[in-house]
């Protein structure tokens, strides 16, 4: 079974698993801890009925700490296995772990833009959310790839294949400031097959004055009102 206080000695695994070095895990857990007291008051059952006992009460639970509940929703985030693996991970039925991510996810996402570190979801927004941060507009535009399930309808099939990963997958645009390594904007979930300049078309976005955007080939014709774009040139193959 993980536990953190024997996992916060092993940087490298802990880094693997929650994809956070041990001081970013202690900056997020105050965080965490004050948005999980804020969503479940002390003196109500998680079904949101009045206690019969003192919080605490009872037999003590897997995920009884906060360090634990951290670690728990970080590794589903991070590694994404089946609620069955969480469940044999951390000691626990599958049903009880389908039950703790779905609680632990919102507290995740408070903890995060509590901390303003959430990325601007809305493309129009994001130049004003950049604005805020008060870092240099220097950024990265990329489209990035996950696997999925295949789906059972042809159509989908079709729309959800991508042929550059030879799979079925969704995708999103990302903005990553090249200074903080911050994803800064994260794009709406798209089918596989969109190609990476239709989503940023469509997606709209804004940005701050001055900006330096970098992009690849794959934004080849994608000229927004920035100040400078770069993009590597196609390297022509040697003829015999």
């Amino acid at each position: 079974m993980l536990e953190f206080t024997a996992l916060k000695k092993d940087s490298r695994k802990l880094l693997a698993l929650t994809g956070l070095t041990l001081k970013e895990f202690e900056v997020l857990l105050p965080a965490f801890t004050t948005a999980y007291r804020r969503e479940q008051a002390s003196d109500k059952t998680l079904a949101g009925r009045p206690r019969q006992r003192r919080a605490g009460g009872g037999r003590r639970g897997v995920l009884a700490s906060m360090e634990q509940k951290l670690l728990f929703i970080l590794v589903y985030q991070k590694t994404y296995p089946l609620q069955v693996v969480m469940g044999e991970l951390f000691g626990m039925s599958q049903p009880a772990a389908n039950q703790w991510i779905h609680r632990l996810l919102p507290i995740l996402q408070a903890a995060l833009t509590d901390l303003g570190v959430m990325p601007e979801r809305t493309g129009s927004a994001f130049a004003q959310a950049a604005q805020a941060t008060g870092e240099a507009a220097d950024y990265i535009i990329d489209g990035t790839e996950r696997r999925r399930q295949r789906p059972k309808n042809p159509e989908k099939q079709t729309m959800h294949y991508s042929g550059k990963k030879k799979a079925h997958s969704d995708k999103n645009l990302v903005i990553v400031n090249t200074r903080s390594k911050r994803v800064s904007y994260l794009g709406p979930t798209r089918a596989g097959r969109t190609h990476d300049k239709k989503m940023a078309d469509a997606e709209h976005i804004s940005y701050p004055p001055g900006t330096r955007l970098h992009k690849d080939t794959g934004f080849q014709g994608y000229e927004p009102a920035v100040a400078e774009t770069r993009q590597p040139k196609k390297s022509r193959r040697a003829k015999n």
